[in-house]
């Protein structure tokens, strides 16, 4: 395998992860409008950690 197929596969991981985090925000919020502050703090800090395994994919190259 090329020595860079691990950056891809973390970023194809990182990017499904993103989608299915803002699927469960978005159907959250529209169940209970009146917690969307909190679930969409919940959501971003969850972005935030999946997009961190690209990160590290990167760096640990």
């Amino acid at each position: 395998m090329n020595e860079s197929m691990h950056i891809g596969i973390a970023a194809a991981g990182a990017a499904i992860g993103v989608g299915l985090i803002g699927y469960g925000a978005v159907t959250a919020v529209g169940r209970n409008p009146g917690a969307s502050t909190k679930v969409m703090v919940q959501a971003i800090l969850a972005i935030a950690f999946a997009e961190a395994c690209v990160f590290y994919a990167i760096f640990l190259k």
